[in-house]
């Protein structure tokens, strides 16, 4: 996949500067949660091979925001659209074109090891059973975990925990990377693997975003830095 490098990567402006190859599309989209409004006519158009990284201060919307990208809940109205594909009537292709980190130290389960989690990551990422085994092999090797690959997660530190959440969402390969918070617990190594793979992603024309609370560095480098204030997405 060849990336137009004079292109804009990401675009927060109207509907007029959309592309037709757009890899993940946000529109016009409003949330409120009770008589609260959160999200006020976001508009974001993330290009194939674009990095970026969305700052605001705590309950500015940011997780609210990626979870709607994720069509892990709707938006009381707008657009999404990834890859083409709609968050409900083409849920299979949509999901298997997804991954999602969430906030937080959760999503693993004590008693599992490393490798089945992947596995189950790799079941909800739908990828086909004849794929499964190669797909969670590399993964254990990008992260890093090979070493500990069949030991209890409730056994290893919050760094490792952390590369087993990661793992699960990029081990079927997706397209576009939905990342809440990515660094908390990581070491410089652990960020070092994870800014590898993000370029191995934009390489092959994916796409990665990641959110963070305003007044902490972003620890990766980004194509488009934006900021969520007033519920809008502004350049940083």
């Amino acid at each position: 996949m060849t990336i137009d490098a004079a292109a804009p990567f990401a675009r927060v402006a109207s509907a007029e500067l959309r592309a037709a190859d757009d890899l993940l599309v946000l529109h016009g989209i409003r949330k409120r949660w009770g008589k609260s409004p959160v999200l006020e006519g976001v508009d974001l158009f993330v290009a194939r091979g674009a990095l970026v990284s969305i700052s605001g201060a705590n309950g500015t919307g940011k997780t609210t925001l990626l979870r709607i990208a994720a069509g892990l809940i709707h938006p009381d109205s707008g657009e999404v659209a990834l890859d083409g594909l709609h968050p409900e009537r083409d849920r299979r292709a949509f999901l298997g074109r997804l991954g999602f980190l969430s906030a937080g130290d959760r999503t693993l389960y004590a008693r599992l090891s490393p490798r089945r989690h992947l596995d189950l990551g790799a079941r909800l990422g739908l990828l086909p059973a004849g794929n499964r085994v190669a797909a969670i092999e590399r993964a254990l090797g990008v992260f890093a975990l090979d070493d500990f690959a069949d030991r209890r997660v409730d056994r290893l530190s919050m760094g490792q925990r952390q590369r087993v959440r990661l793992a699960m969402t990029f081990v079927h390969d997706p397209a576009l990377i939905l990342l809440d918070e990515p660094a908390n617990s990581l070491d410089q190594e652990g960020l070092d693997v994870l800014a590898s793979y993000l370029e191995q992603l934009r390489s092959r024309g994916g796409a990665a975003i990641w959110c963070g609370p305003t007044g902490v560095a972003m620890p990766m480098a980004s194509d488009t830095a934006l900021r969520l204030a007033e519920g809008r997405l502004r350049p940083e």
